[in-house]
């Protein structure tokens, strides 16, 4: 927790549960002993309730080693032809030696690789990548990708000149299912 609530705990919380048990030894009235019971109850529930909520509420946390993988286009983002028609030609590869391979495709048929290396911005606490891809470069990858989190996952969005945002996950291409 933050220093706002170990500053409650140290000097509200346990001098006042403190207080409460010398009084019920004291006196043995039990409403003392459940004031204090009700407290450490209604702060372990809290810390509970917070430690779920932040489960489901805060975004992935990234290594370099996320990074690597296969990368599709996320149809999820837009949906229609248009995703489609780029789900079908462009996906790219990231690999553990640093490489990047960007393919233009037909389906599943590779028409074009463009080859690099990528390195990770060392400005950034996140791994951001910069690309180094050999001349000549395809419009999605003029320039370096920006990384989004969430809370499960993790995707990039390059900035093409014709297409604007392109939006790419990690996982592996496959058919779809509307041809």
């Amino acid at each position: 927790m933050g220093f706002g609530f170990n500053l409650v705990m140290f000097f509200i919380i346990l001098p006042l549960t403190v207080a409460l048990l010398f009084i019920w030894l004291g006196s043995r009235k039990n409403i003392f002993g459940v004031f204090v019971l009700f407290i450490w109850v209604g702060i372990f529930s809290f810390l509970t309730l917070v430690s779920i909520v932040k489960i489901f509420t805060e975004k992935k946390d990234l290594e370099r080693v996320d990074i690597y993988g296969e990368y599709i286009i996320d149809r999820t983002k837009f949906s229609g032809k248009q995703s489609d028609w780029q789900y079908d030609h462009y996906r790219f590869i990231i690999k553990e030696d640093n490489s990047i391979i960007f393919y233009e495709t037909e389906k599943d048929s590779i028409l074009k690789r463009h080859k690099g290396t990528i390195s990770f911005h060392p400005s950034y606490k996140r791994p951001r990548l910069i690309l180094d891809i050999d001349e000549p470069r395809h419009h999605i990858i003029e320039n370096e990708p920006t990384l989004y989190r969430t809370v499960w996952s993790f995707y990039y969005v390059f900035n093409s000149p014709k297409y604007g945002n392109v939006f790419f996950k990690k996982g592996k291409w496959e058919p779809l299912d509307n041809d």
